[in-house]
């Protein structure tokens, strides 16, 4: 596999320094790309560049994953329109141990000479004084080369402190010191990331210059588009914000439907960006998707490639599972398989209330469920839960209700449950 013709036709390839082709193309090489832990995890606006480190290592290089640990403390301007709050060493600490298990997923880390590697810049930075670190990189470049970075020029209006300033300095040592101790000859990134990646590139030419051994390919700086929506917009947020990697943060149902409901017109990149399909399989999808787009073919192929690698394959068929339950054409057959761990995951977001056992024996039919038993929350009164009822608009465990005086159902779920729908909503009773 070429990584540089992958990357192409996928799509994810915006700039490289010259040469970078050539030597990619002449051995194995070892590759970066730093993370930021300013949160306990991953998000999918950091997919994009960690599939960079997937198709690296697949195509026979040696992928390192940075933590910033030590920048993580100050936090890169790139993009941002004010200083971040810095961060405590115990959060930072947290951060990071998060953000490793979750690179795990992706990442090959006993493949043999090509095992990926996680890295960590305050184990470096930690030993360096400010005196020192001026001496060894602070003067190698100058203020009007650091002036004329991108990420400087649009926070001047605004203000720039001299710690933000000094990040891409910081960054830029990182792929000195990588060079130097572990041989990495490439740095990767997203776009927003070009200005604080060459200005490593510079660093270790310059460096190497003043120590005798002058050279233009040394080290070299690559990186993909940042993934926006058709209509120019950021991708990777939900209603509810930041799509995470961690379950505990976005569920894998959430994250399933996430993927699911992309527009049509952002599905030829998203497919391209996040999976590991190959041209073909996925020229064949957009082929039958534009054959039958109701049938959202493209949505779902993107939807199970991440969600698999993202949470497993169980994680994935409990997604699927809670959406046949929640908006397809689930029965009572799907409903009696979904097991007592399951119900919170499936029915998260979903209104609940809990009924007693002294409210349920005072509860004469379905209507006093409805109404009465369940204090107002699934319909506010008798004669409304009869109304909706006799319209045929009402559905217990996906069985449709037609006598709105019929008897409360034996039968509850897990020996606890009743699932009521009222036309397209769900609400969730529980019995205690």
């Amino acid at each position: 596999m070429n990584f540089i013709e992958e990357l192409r036709w996928r799509g994810m390839l915006n700039d490289m320094t010259p040469g970078t082709e050539e030597q990619l193309s002449k051995e194995m090489t070892a590759g970066y790309i730093g993370f930021d832990p300013t949160a306990a995890s991953l998000h999918i606006g950091n997919l994009a560049t960690i599939m960079l480190l997937v198709h690296f290592q697949r195509a026979g290089h040696k992928p390192f994953a940075l933590v910033g640990g030590a920048t993580g403390m100050i936090g890169d301007p790139s993009g941002k329109s004010a200083e971040r709050e810095f961060l405590a060493e115990d959060t930072l600490r947290r951060n990071q141990e998060g953000i490793r298990n979750q690179l795990t997923k992706f990442l090959d880390f006993d493949s043999g000479a090509n095992s990926a590697e996680m890295v960590n810049n305050y184990d470096w930075f930690r030993e360096i004084s400010f005196l020192g670190f001026l001496r060894e990189a602070g003067k190698h470049l100058t203020v009007n080369y650091m002036m004329a970075k991108d990420s400087v020029k649009k926070r001047l209006e605004t203000g720039l402190s001299f710690t933000e300033f000094s990040y891409q300095l910081l960054q830029g040592y990182d792929y000195y010191w990588l060079y130097k101790n572990k041989g990495i000859r490439l740095q990767m990134g997203g776009s927003d990331q070009w200005g604080n990646i060459t200005t490593g590139t510079e660093l270790i030419r310059r460096k190497e210059s003043d120590a005798g051994n002058p050279s233009d390919d040394q080290a070299f700086a690559l990186t993909t588009p940042l993934v926006t929506k058709a209509d120019g917009t950021k991708f990777g947020k939900s209603e509810s914000g930041n799509v995470w990697l961690d379950p505990a943060l976005t569920s894998p149902y959430q994250f399933y439907q996430f993927w699911l409901n992309a527009a049509d017109a952002d599905c030829a990149r998203l497919i391209r960006v996040f999976t590991l399909l190959s041209r073909e399989e996925i020229e064949e999808l957009e082929r039958q998707h534009a054959e039958a787009p109701h049938l959202r073919i493209l949505q779902k192929a993107i939807a199970k490639d991440v969600t698999i690698r993202v949470h497993s394959q169980a994680g994935y068929e409990l997604a699927v599972k809670a959406s046949e339950v929640l908006f397809g054409k689930a029965t009572l057959d799907t409903l009696r398989s979904i097991q007592v761990d399951e119900f919170d995951v499936i029915f998260e977001g979903v209104p609940q209330t809990e009924v007693s056992q002294e409210e349920l024996s005072n509860t004469k039919d379905i209507t006093d469920l409805l109404s009465v038993a369940s204090r107002g929350e699934v319909y506010a009164s008798k004669g409304e839960a009869r109304r909706a009822i006799s319209q045929n608009a009402v559905s217990i465990n996906k069985t449709k209700l037609a006598d709105p005086g019929a008897p409360v159902p034996a039968e509850w779920l897990q020996d606890r449950y009743l699932l009521v729908s009222k036309g397209k909503k769900n609400h969730l009773l529980k019995k205690v």
